[in-house]
């Protein structure tokens, strides 16, 4: 059973990094999830699916898996962009596509 340790990004939802920055130890699924054809839920009997566990940094969480002898894939996080935007190019002179409401 392989455990996968990543770095969550943030939601959509957020505009700022709250709530990141944190460590994830899950374990990768055995099987794939079966689903009622009457009400349409989905559900597994792998149990390990179940368990994710936090830490604060990565060593602790590459620690953790070594001393509990669970095989790890290491995901880096992304470098996070940000595209610089201004209000006022939206009314250039010398756009390409005319902005229009």
């Amino acid at each position: 059973m392989v455990a996968r340790i990543f770095s969550p990004a943030k939601t959509a939802m957020q505009s700022g990094k709250r709530n990141t920055g944190f460590w994830v130890l899950e374990f990768e699924p055995n099987e794939a999830k079966m689903i009622d054809p009457l009400m349409g839920y989905t559900s597994s009997a792998d149990m390990r699916s179940q368990i994710k566990l936090t830490f604060e940094t990565q060593e602790e969480a590459i620690v953790y898996a070594t001393k509990n002898g669970i095989a790890y894939q290491l995901e880096e996080p992304h470098a996070m962009t940000r595209k610089k935007v201004s209000y006022s190019d939206n009314f250039r002179t010398d756009r390409q596509v005319p902005w229009t409401h």
